[in-house]
């Protein structure tokens, strides 16, 4: 019965359609009226994914809740939706920290409040769009045009040097999806058709693989983002509103690490156990190095930002260690280290983006992210104190916190390949701590630093409403992480057997 609805165009179209609906259909004097449509829009969006969690049958690794419908019959494209085990988690991740986001904007956002709440609404769909898609045209479509709505966040409501955010930030990211767009045509011709799943069956040799590898790799390394071609994104979150933070580090971050395993790993496996050490020695210096970068900021939002790109770091190299090196002879190893990643990717989203909102709600107030400015912040804020704690914790890796789970598992995957890899992948437990809990010791206690900060408010309702939420799922994806697990088992099982074989050869490749 679940089937006979497309749920998964409801998921994508609704917000679209809604944000559009806003955007051009209701009077833009009627502010009010605007929030409670757009947070109706995102909890009727959220609501949608239930019925499909609900009705997902963990044990499969195909895609389910599939709708084809033919889109451009000459050129064999077609409007291909469906859902598997990677992909529900990141859909149901987008739909609910969009109904956050919103809630966040409720008093923030003054001017332009109905295009505000248009540009997230439409970034939910486009976005979901991006997760579901099964056709490869489709995916590229979805994946450039969520470009164009956090364009126009950063560059209306951001900070003063948003004009040059945004432009760097369109930059790299267009760059990037031009050779992934070279990629995806070259295979449409190979194998006439643009279905993803054509080419995850598709052989090549070695070095065809290589071209398609970086043709890819430079364009989700570029989202993801990795070292060197990060230096977009702490420009870009400096500079957007809170808003624009949130889904940058909770979704955006999170689609290229998704393109790894969507395409690069089961289109081109050769090339990815060939070209691994390269990738992980990338992954390792994220971890390292940009986290000793993060150590030495005083704009709190800029070290939140390098510290996603470390943590980031974490889910390539779970990828790339597990599949590359350990798939052939320790299977259980290769798929612990990858849902390691995948698991990461999610509390990543929780926790990233609950310490954007923290510093926002600071912002909110005193319209200064400088560490310099506070201090003393506990003894008017007692509430907003504790919850900031548990973020700060939870993004220092403490046991019992979702960030503890998806590290863990990658440094038990990567000691098993080098125990030089784990001793390095490990140091970001120590630059976690010393990073996050220096900018919270400076900000929160200490002697009251001035009178502005003495009479701070501590948090309303709306904004309890909001953290809470956020630090309730960071204990129990910290403390019970078994059903986060069980979702994806059956597709990161498949991926592993399948990127165990050869697509050079048609004898050794992996048939669905």
């Amino acid at each position: 019965m679940a089937y006979q609805v497309p749920w998964l165009s409801l998921i994508i179209w609704v917000p679209i359609l809604g944000g559009l609906s806003l955007l051009f259909g209701v009077d833009e004097t009627r502010v009010r009226l605007h929030r409670w449509l757009a947070l109706a829009l995102a909890i009727v969006t959220f609501a949608l994914t239930i019925p499909v969690f609900l009705n997902f049958d963990s044990q499969s690794a195909a895609l389910q809740f599939v709708e084809k419908d033919v889109w451009f019959e000459s050129l064999n494209i077609y409007y291909y939706v469906g859902v598997d085990g990677f992909t529900l988690p990141l859909i149901m991740l987008t739909s609910f920290m969009t109904i956050v986001v919103i809630l966040a904007a409720w008093r923030s956002v003054k001017e332009r409040v109905s295009l505000y709440l248009s540009l997230f609404l439409m970034m939910c769909g486009l976005m979901n769009g991006v997760f579901a898609a099964a056709d490869a045209i489709l995916f590229y479509v979805f994946w450039e045009a969520m470009l164009v709505p956090m364009f126009m966040a950063i560059g209306i409501w951001g900070g003063p040097n948003r004009v040059y955010a945004t432009i760097k930030f369109f930059l790299y990211t267009f760059i990037g999806s031009v050779l992934m767009l070279i990629a995806l045509i070259y295979l449409g011709i190979e194998t006439k058709s643009f279905e993803i799943a054509a080419f995850h069956q598709h052989p090549m040799t070695l070095e065809v693989q290589s071209y398609l590898f970086w043709a890819f790799f430079i364009a989700f390394a570029v989202k993801v983002p990795m070292w060197p071609v990060h230096t977009w994104l702490p420009d870009a979150h400096v500079e957007a509103p809170t808003g624009g933070s949130v889904i940058l580090a909770a979704i955006m971050l999170k689609m290229g690490a998704y393109g790894f395993i969507r395409f690069s790993l089961p289109i081109t496996p050769d090339a990815a156990a060939h070209w691994a050490d390269i990738v992980i020695l990338l992954s390792l210096i994220a971890v390292v190095y940009i986290g000793l970068v993060a150590l030495a900021q005083e704009d709190m939002k800029k070290l939140i930002a390098y510290s996603s790109i470390a943590h980031m770091g974490f889910v390539t190299l779970g990828f790339f260690i597990t599949f590359a090196l350990l798939s052939g002879e320790h299977k259980d190893i290769a798929i612990m280290g990858i849902q390691g990643g995948l698991i990461q990717m999610i509390s990543h989203g929780f926790i990233s983006g609950a310490m954007f909102l923290c510093i926002g709600v600071l912002y909110d107030r005193l319209h200064s992210r400088m560490i310099a400015d506070y201090g003393g912040v506990a003894n008017a804020m007692p509430k907003y104190a504790a919850l900031f704690m548990v973020f700060a914790m939870a993004n220092a890796g403490l046991p019992g916190t979702s960030g503890f789970v998806g590290e863990f598992m990658v440094i038990l995957a990567a000691f098993h390949a080098s125990p030089w890899y784990a001793f390095f992948a490990a140091t970001t437990l120590v630059l976690g701590a010393a990073y996050t809990l220096w900018m919270y010791r400076r900000v929160m206690f200490g002697e009251t630093a001035n009178n502005k900060i003495a009479a701070l408010k501590d948090l309303d309702m709306r904004e309890m409403l909001i953290l809470s939420s956020l630090a309730i799922l960071v204990f129990v994806f910290g403390l019970w992480p078994a059903p986060l697990l069980d979702l994806m088992s059956a597709s990161v099982e498949h991926l592993v057997e399948c990127g165990t074989r050869s697509k050079i050869s048609l004898e050794g490749m992996c048939k669905p």
